[in-house]
């Protein structure tokens, strides 16, 4: 069918080589998750050896079920795109009608929903089953879904639309019709960062100016002394759905603003509550939102660039193109994603680094500083002595015992 299988012996090394790449990305990953190595006895300065051990029970099968997700999200993709039985289905879609964009909204929708489920499983386990063994979930289970069906909602709509364009752009454009793809990945991202704060995060928590004075009146010294004029540093009810402290900065333009969770405000201390908004106050100044736009427009022209390669037995040059054409875009994107994260993470890891030293600045407080790090990790149990190519793959913040050490000696 449009040659493709002709096509595929001309590009199949190019498909090799991105799967045996990530093949051994995630190889490598496992083999480090059940051989995580010794513990580094300088934890002990920081941590006592019970918490390090626990942390490592409880990030084991988070670790595990990330890989195997990966592998079945890849052999239900190529199952589709390859197999008689993937070709099978897309015969019966397209015997629901001759009309060509009925047929690619079916093929996206069926796409969408065989990963979904697939995928679900996963989610259910991770997100919240496993929250609620070890006592971070605060939701009950039909909270849990309720909240899970509306970002597959959102996710589905973002799907559709996204899969609408693409096959409009092949077959209206089918030498170029990836830059301007990437032209429009870029617009929507730019779109994403400034609604979604204001948009989509109000669909699962409440957020509210903060009311306590004396916190008002630390931020309004911080960002004196940052010589930063905040827009708005807002609290979120997180207590809802789980203990766990965090904030974060977002938005750009008019939609930018500081998020706290309110378990932040309730159970640590207000030094530490200082030095948290000082860290996002870095990422402000940083314009590290700004920076990640950056970076992720230069990865959609990288992305898109790519595929044009990966994607050439599925576009024909005179002819409508035909629905396996998605399976293949979610396959690649799937394997391009999965490789790229070192960088995506190191990136973001240096932004983390950079923010907690503009912190240490801005308050001078390094025993608050460390002592927070030390809470933060003690309470979300996370790994204190993780291996190392854990963290170079998949660490998009650095672990616990590395951000100490760089406050110490001043980044």
């Amino acid at each position: 069918m449009f040659g493709i299988n002709r096509g595929l012996s001309r590009y199949k090394v190019g498909w090799f080589l991105l799967l045996g790449l990530a093949s051994l990305f995630a190889l490598l990953y496992l083999g480090s998750s059940f051989f995580p190595g010794v513990i580094d006895p300088n934890i002990n300065k920081y941590f006592p050896q019970t918490l390090v051990e626990k942390a490592r029970i409880y990030n084991f099968p988070i670790r595990i079920l990330y890989i195997i997700k990966f592998f079945v999200q890849v052999a239900l993709l190529s199952w589709l795109l390859l197999s008689s039985g993937g070709q099978n289905l897309f015969y019966r879609i397209r015997k629901f009608g001759s009309h060509y964009w009925l047929i690619s909204v079916l093929s996206i929708l069926c796409v969408w929903f065989l990963v979904k489920i697939l995928s679900l499983p996963f989610s259910y386990y991770i997100g919240f089953y496993w929250q609620k063994v070890w006592g971070f979930s605060t939701q009950s289970q039909t909270a849990w879904w309720f909240d899970y069906l509306k970002n597959a909602g959102i996710d589905l709509l973002i799907t559709l639309a996204g899969g609408l364009i693409f096959f409009w752009l092949v077959n209206r454009l089918s030498r170029y019709w990836w830059l301007v793809g990437a032209i429009f990945f870029s617009i929507a991202l730019v779109i994403q960062y400034l609604c979604w704060p204001i948009l989509i995060s109000p669909f699962f928590n409440h957020f509210e100016p903060i009311a306590d004075p004396a916190i008002v009146t630390m931020v309004d010294n911080l960002a004196q002394r940052a010589g930063l004029h905040i827009n708005g540093v807002l609290v979120m009810d997180a207590s809802k759905q789980t203990t766990l402290a965090n904030a974060y900065f977002t938005g750009i333009g008019a939609t930018k603003r500081i998020v706290i969770y309110d378990t932040l405000l309730r159970n640590y201390s207000f030094p530490e509550v200082e030095a948290v908004i000082a860290h996002e106050m870095g990422h402000w100044r940083h314009n590290d939102v700004i920076h990640g736009l950056f970076y992720g427009m230069i990865g959609g022209f990288t992305v898109l660039g790519l595929l044009t390669f990966f994607l050439k037995p599925w576009l024909p040059k005179n002819n409508k193109k035909p629905p396996e054409l998605w399976v293949a875009l979610q396959l690649a994107l799937v394997l391009l994603l999965f490789v790229s994260n070192p960088l995506q993470n190191a990136v973001s890891r240096d932004m983390e680094l950079k923010a907690d030293y503009f912190s240490l600045e801005l308050t001078g407080n390094l025993p608050v500083e460390i002592q927070l790090q030390k809470d933060l990790a003690g309470t979300s149990l996370a790994d204190l002595t993780p291996p190392s190519f854990v963290v170079w793959f998949s660490y998009d913040h650095p672990p616990a015992l590395t951000r100490i050490h760089a406050l110490e000696k001043g980044y």
